[in-house]
């Protein structure tokens, strides 16, 4: 199972609005408990509005609908060039842009992008 696909599960088991402990989820998912929390760390990360801790469990606080997103390879070059080009300049828009890129080149990670901590800053 792909991470993407893996990630999709979990919010898709979490949206019960129940708490989740990690090695449920690892058991259901047949990955390791710490997979599970590399995961949630990196949903946290995104935005994803997932909450908890290591030992107590997670739960996911917001409503999240997920439309799929199947880019091509050339749109998801636009999109990424267009974010730097953005990006590149000072003030809320050009942080926007790079917390935005941030966000796509974690939640794709079969498409050869690493994420930059730096778009955070």
């Amino acid at each position: 199972m792909s991470r993407d696909q893996r990630v999709f599960d979990l919010i898709q088991r979490m949206r019960d609005g129940r708490l989740h402990t990690a090695h449920a989820l690892a058991r259901e998912l047949g990955v390791s408990v710490r997979t599970i929390w590399r995961d949630m760390a990196m949903m946290a990360a995104t935005g994803i509005p997932v909450e908890g801790e290591r030992g107590l469990g997670y739960i996911l606080r917001a409503p999240l609908m997920l439309p799929p997103v199947m880019l091509t390879q050339e749109e998801l070059e636009a999109l990424m060039e267009g974010l730097a080009h953005v990006g590149a300049g000072d003030g809320p828009r050009a942080r926007a842009a790079r917390a935005l890129r941030f966000k796509v080149a974690t939640l794709l990670p079969q498409a050869g992008l690493v994420p930059d901590p730096e778009d955070l800053a």
